[in-house]
Order: structure tokens, then sequence, then C-alpha cells
């Protein structure tokens, strides 16, 4: 079985307080891209039971593979259920550390994969319980279209966010961004902005009110990630912003936008919503 684990922007975000287990809370808007890896199971009998056979290909993935959120989806249903043995392959496309969540979508979609390839009968409420353990965005990658999601990221709300027609230009720098050194130097700060309400707005006025308070910092210690902002501002975008925790910028824009010519290192895409 085949699915195509897809990226994701943030329109908006807020750190808001220090909580009690060392997160920290946040509001923001977190909308789906048609930005795609490749993740594919299947059952295989030269496999032990209960064991995975995992690969990775495309883009280049540093650390140990045990350690891969696809992995450790395969780990919790493990626990869960008698399961046979499974062969995995993950083709990455969507650029590591850059703020698009492909990790977590590539953990996320692998609890739906394997719940249904095995018909293990897991409910919706089961699979965003087990996201949540993988990480505080994946719960995300369950759901459809643009999500308000508060508390660690894992809180989430549906929102009526239509942007079809419209044009996406992201560009990444090629740099990584640690979202635990940007937590570590981004002040929390009470919410200036009613995020749900702000994106019902059109998106024209959208530049100085859906702010990433995480850009203060990314733009000061990766100068790169900046450049990439006034890129997609100098050709034209309506509105531009960090997605995340860096390092992509995207932009949005009523016409398809020309990929202006990029630094060396730099990486652009011209995506329709």
């Amino acid at each position: 079985m085949l699915v195509f684990p897809h990226a994701k922007i943030n329109l908006g975000l807020q750190v808001l307080r220090l909580r009690s287990d060392g997160y920290r809370d946040i509001a923001t808007v977190m909308l789906p891209i048609p930005l795609h890896d490749a993740l594919e199971a299947v059952v295989d009998a030269d496999v032990p039971p209960g064991e995975l056979a995992f690969a990775r290909t495309g883009l280049p993935v540093h650390g140990d593979p045990a350690q891969d959120l696809c992995v450790k989806a395969h780990a919790l249903l493990r626990v869960r259920h008698r399961l046979p043995g499974l062969r995995m392959h993950l083709h990455k496309a969507i650029p590591i550390g850059a703020g698009l969540g492909g990790g977590s979508s590539d953990g996320a979609f692998a609890l739906r994969l394997l719940n249904d390839l095995l018909k293990l009968g897991e409910s919706e409420e089961a699979l965003a319980a087990m996201a949540a353990q993988l990480g505080s965005d994946c719960a995300f990658f369950l759901r459809k279209g643009a999500q308000l999601a508060e508390g660690r990221g894992e809180l989430l709300t549906p929102l009526p966010v239509d942007l079809s027609g419209w044009w996406l230009l992201l560009i990444n720098p090629g740099v990584h961004v640690s979202t635990a050194e940007v937590y570590a130097n981004t002040p929390c700060a009470s919410a200036t902005e009613d995020l749900a309400a702000t994106v019902s707005a059109l998106p024209e006025t959208w530049n100085d009110r859906l702010l990433n308070v995480m850009e203060d910092h990314v733009f000061r210690a990766y100068p790169d990630v900046a450049e990439a902002k006034r890129l997609i501002v100098d050709a034209g975008a309506v509105y531009a912003a960090m997605s995340g925790s860096g390092s992509t910028v995207f932009g949005l824009f009523r016409q398809k936008p020309v990929l202006p010519a990029l630094p060396s290192g730099y990486k652009g895409w011209v995506l329709g919503l």
C-alpha cells in the first residue's frame, strides 16, 4: 500500500507560555500543502513476525533510522497488535528541518497506513492519541484542511480556510534550523491576534497581523532565511512568512509566480493550492 505524506505551512505562530512539562503552549493555523513524500508498506513473509525492514531514499536523513517516526509508529502499533513481518520504504522529498512538518507527516501517515493495510481497526481517536506520542504536530496530519493548533500543537480545531486558486511559492535556503534552539530564543508573550478570525479575512490583510514570532530569532541567526523571505516579497507575494521554526519561507500569490533566480544551495517550488 502506497501513501503520500504531505507538508504543511503555518499561518501565524504565537508562543504563549511555558508549561509545567517543559513544552510551550502555542497557537498557530496549520494548512496542508501539495508537497509530498512517498511511503509504502507491504507484508513480507521473509521478515520475521512483528519485525520491520525499513529503508529510506530521496533526500538524505541524518541520524539513526531506528529513531525515524515511521519506525516509532510501527512500534506503537506492535505494542497493541500482533503484526506480521513488514517492509516499509520512505522516499523523502520534503526538506528536513525546514518547518514543513515532513517527519511528523511521515509518522502520522505510517500509523494510518499500517492500520488500513493490516485492518487493525484502530479508531480515529486512538490514532490521534498515538500520533500525539510521536510529536506535537503529528495529529494534524491525520486531519483534512486547515486547523487551529493549540496546546503543544495537538489540540486541533477545524477552520474554513479556502485558498483554492491561490499559488504558493516556497523557498528553502538549505539551512537546517533547530526547533529546540528557536524555542529557547523566542520569548513567550500573550496572544496579540485572534488567529481564527484573522485567517477568515482576505490574505491581503494578513501581513501586519498574521505574524510568526519565531522569525525574529531565526532571521538574526540565519540570514539566509531572511534573504529567502526578501526574494518572495520582491516576487510580489500578497502575504509572506516563515513556516514553523524555519527554515522554509512561503508566499501567497493570486497569479502563478515565476520562481526567482536562487542563490546556490537554495531550493524553490511553485505550487497550486
